[in-house]
């Protein structure tokens, strides 16, 4: 066929396709959903829209946790298991021994030497028996070395000794003589209240006992202590070679525990 020759017939205007109009053109071929999602000036939907992605927390977490939290039950329960058990031990023992405290109490009060010297100093002697009475049927007392003894008046020292290291069994009454020598420096007016309280008859005197004490409970002997047994006493006079009276006699005993406990 020869296309050159061909003749071009005119194209009717009414039977050409109809130009799609530029509205037509951009219009989306689907419409729109009522239910469209609101997005953000980011583009991404508002937060109660999104789904959040699932979060995984390491094993390792889980596993430090647990074994602290095991840790904590069995220390609450060694510690729980420890006070029941020094419970139950001290319930027993105070069931079975019925442990008391001794009592201490100035027996007699004798001076044996009291002399004023013309410098103001004073050299004494002393005779203290105290009373030491142990109301335990199990329980005994041992008096170590390394103690003091002490006569006060007006707050200064008149003369000290020591307790003699001794036993006290059970249910026991003992009378502990003690010898208490010193010299001391009194001024004027110290000396002046002595005498003066000489001649009333009523001279006040503070003893003061500090002694290391071993515990035995039955043939166990426990770990030591200090007792500490503080004495304000009035006699009636402090002649030499004289027995004094005891007008009145306090005592109170006190325990120092050992800083190892």
């Amino acid at each position: 066929m020869d296309y050159a020759r061909q003749r071009v017939h005119p194209v009717d205007i009414d039977d050409a396709p109809p130009v799609m109009s530029q509205h037509y053109r951009n219009a989306s071929p689907y419409p729109p959903s009522k239910y469209a999602m609101p997005e953000d000036q980011h583009g991404l939907p508002p937060p109660h829209y999104r789904k959040n992605a699932p979060r995984y927390h390491s094993r390792g977490h889980h596993s430090s946790s647990g074994c602290c939290l095991r840790c904590l039950c069995c220390l609450c329960c060694f510690f729980f298991l420890l006070i029941l058990t020094v419970t139950g031990l001290l319930y027993y023992f105070y069931t079975t021994y019925s442990p008391q405290i001794p009592s201490y109490t100035v027996d007699s009060f004798m001076t044996k030497a009291f002399d004023v010297s013309q410098d103001f100093s004073l050299y004494t002697e002393f005779l203290v028996t105290v009373k030491a009475v142990n109301p335990n049927e199990h329980i005994s007392f041992k008096y170590g070395k390394g103690s003091s003894v002490e006569v006060v008046y007006a707050n200064s020292s008149l003369c000290k000794g020591e307790v003699p290291s001794l036993e006290q069994g059970h249910k026991n009454t003992t009378f502990i003589k003690i010898l208490l020598k010193g010299k001391s420096e009194f001024g004027s007016g110290i000396q002046e209240a002595l005498m003066e309280n000489r001649n009333t008859g009523q001279i006040p005197l503070t003893v003061k006992v500090k002694v290391p004490v071993t515990i035995v409970i039955g043939e166990l002997p426990l770990s030591e202590i200090t007792v500490l047994v503080g004495c304000a006493l009035v006699v009636d006079n402090v002649s030499p070679q004289k027995k004094a009276n005891i007008l009145s006699n306090v005592c109170t005993p006190n325990v120092e525990m050992p800083s190892s406990l």
